[in-house]
């Protein structure tokens, strides 16, 4: 016996498929744990369109990637050099530092910029207010 959920089968309304060897299994895990499939026919107009639609949004993702790629550099260096110009002491350093700072963060890493380094980060920019020692409650 396994730990494995059940499937919940969701027919096809263009194809009617059912499991079989050469047909297609699409499958995803719903909120709660349950696992959902749809099996579809080759020839099933909803699996074209669901392929159509899978590959053009990977065309598209690596095409806002490399754009991206293109211009953050350069957008990142007009972000510090703005951030430099801004006089000193005025309210909105904090935010300039901290937003020059995640930006740089990001152009570090590959990926994402993790929820911790922008809690250190936004923690180091707007520490929290401590109490003052000089005043006293009455």
């Amino acid at each position: 016996m396994t730990d494995q959920p059940e499937a919940e089968r969701v027919d096809c309304t263009d194809c009617f498929a059912l499991p079989a060897s050469d047909n297609t299994r699409i499958a995803y895990l719903k909120a709660g744990g349950t696992i959902s499939e749809t099996w579809h026919t080759p020839d099933c107009p909803a699996l074209a369109i669901m392929e159509i639609n899978l590959v053009e949004g990977s065309k598209r993702i690596q095409e806002q990637e490399e754009w991206a790629r293109g211009v953050f550099s350069a957008a990142h260096d007009r972000l510090k050099k703005a951030a430099a110009e801004l006089p000193a002491g005025i309210a909105a350093q904090p935010f300039a530092d901290a937003l020059t700072e995640l930006v740089q963060a990001q152009a570090d890493t590959t990926g994402y910029v993790p929820l911790h380094r922008w809690a250190q980060i936004l923690e180091r920019h707007f520490p929290p207010e401590l109490p003052d020692p000089d005043r006293t409650t009455g």
